[in-house]
């Protein structure tokens, strides 16, 4: 594919209603577990974005059928498949293939995986995955390539040596398979371990604690067909309220899932940004007071991530981006990632009063006026954020790269315009 390159003409005000996506990465390890049964699998509301599109391609490799049946209904039927080698190119391009490795060793025993690529945001280790997975009784060898082997799983007491979303989705799949009973505690509980969860119950796996921090699941399972739909990308809405804050515009954001916004609501009020509630419809308003709440006695408030339910990392990007345009000064942490700010240099250089203090850490001083400036997109989360930035600059900014943006974003240029941006993408869409 040529790269993707986003012609962004900035100042405008944006109006109307805007439906988040799916969520990726509910979809990513859906998509992959759905290899768990022989039977059809019907997934509804998936992103149809590269990043799933890869994941598709790996799914046929080892032999299931899967088709797009409409632009965001996917059809997967697993009835026989192999543990082939797959194809590294494909690995390389996204972190998920690391989520085949729970299904294929479930059915095949065996799996070997290229290292998975994805974002360069820091390092992301890997070592929860194999703790869990030798803990379920398999033997893991890692050289050039992930191998991975098991001639029978086994339930287990299994204590995560961090709250991984990807190694507790593994886990949590082979432990469908697994006979015994597997405790998976200082387990992930993000909104999508949970879609991942509810996905298997609908399969006929037995599993409790859903949305907890210990997860318990009675193996093995019979497992049958379903049909699921995908839930919303909170992540996508708390990018869109920093759109409409930046932009001042008022927006609705329909289908928001507001039940798992609290902390990313709670993150933007500290910066004077309040949304409303409407059934399941968030709405932002245009008369924002945009102005940071200071700690108590008047010191500099602090935004930091932590494992959910607390704020989420994924959005610390465009968190940061949306504080340059609020009144106050804020100090931003991001504790996951030691790559994931240096996206700063971009909004410096477009005029935001940022300090740069380490690689985790970044104090922000708003408001200011951007003006429109060339950039590239290092990440998914980055790269909306200066889509963000770009939209409510002063000119015209040009975004290289932009291939990282519609690895998560379905579309997102045709859809800002529809709320009356103006993004032009080289080269266009046939």
């Amino acid at each position: 594919m040529p790269p993707i390159q986003y012609i962004v003409e900035g100042g405008r005000r944006l109006s109307g209603t805007i439906e988040p996506s799916g969520n990726k990465n509910s979809a990513l390890p859906i998509i992959a577990a759905a290899l768990l049964t022989e039977h059809p699998v019907t997934l509804t509301n998936v992103p149809r974005i590269r990043d799933t599109e890869t994941l598709v391609e790996l799914c046929r490799s080892v032999g299931a059928s899967a088709e797009w049946t409409e632009r965001n209904t996917l059809q997967i039927h697993a009835k026989e498949i192999r543990a082939a080698d797959l194809d590294p190119v494909l690995c390389a391009r996204i972190r998920a293939s690391i989520l085949l490795a729970g299904p294929l060793l479930a059915r095949c025993g065996e799996v070997a995986l290229p290292p998975p690529g994805g974002d360069v945001i820091g390092r992301r280790r890997l070592d929860t995955h194999f703790l869990a997975f030798e803990q379920l009784g398999a033997t893991v060898t890692a050289t050039h390539r992930l191998e991975f082997r098991a001639s029978k799983l086994k339930g287990a007491d299994v204590f995560l040596d961090e709250p991984s979303v990807t190694a507790t989705e593994n886990a949590l799949v082979a432990a469908v398979a697994a006979r015994g009973t597997t405790y998976l505690r200082n387990a992930a509980s993000e909104p999508h371990v949970q879609d991942l969860a509810n996905f298997l119950i609908a399969l006929g796996a037995r599993i409790e604690g859903v949305g907890t921090n210990t997860i318990t699941v009675h193996g093995p399972a019979t497992l049958g067909s379903a049909t699921f739909a995908i839930q919303p990308d909170h992540i996508e809405v708390g990018s869109l309220i920093g759109l409409a804050a930046v932009t001042r515009s008022p927006l609705r954001i329909a289908r928001a899932g507001v039940e798992h916004l609290r902390s990313i609501r709670m993150g933007f009020e500290r910066l004077g940004i309040v949304c409303g509630v409407e059934g399941d419809d968030l709405v932002v308003p245009s008369n924002q007071t945009m102005k940071i709440h200071d700690d108590f006695g008047g010191h500099v408030p602090k935004l930091e991530d932590q494992p959910w339910p607390a704020f989420p990392a994924d959005l610390m990007s465009i968190a940061i981006v949306t504080a340059t345009q609020c009144d106050g000064v804020i100090l931003m942490h991001e504790k996951m990632f030691e790559s994931r700010m240096f996206f700063v240099d971009n909004l410096i250089a477009m005029g935001g009063r940022i300090v740069l203090c380490d690689p985790h850490r970044a104090i922000v001083a708003g408001p200011s006026r951007l003006r429109g400036a060339p950039m590239n997109s290092p990440d998914i989360r980055a790269g909306m954020a200066m889509l963000l930035a770009a939209v409510c600059a002063n000119g015209t900014s040009t975004i290289n790269n932009a291939d990282q943006i519609e690895r998560g974003y379905e579309r997102i240029d045709e859809r800002l315009n529809a709320l009356g941006a103006k993004i032009k993408r080289i080269p266009a869409r046939t």
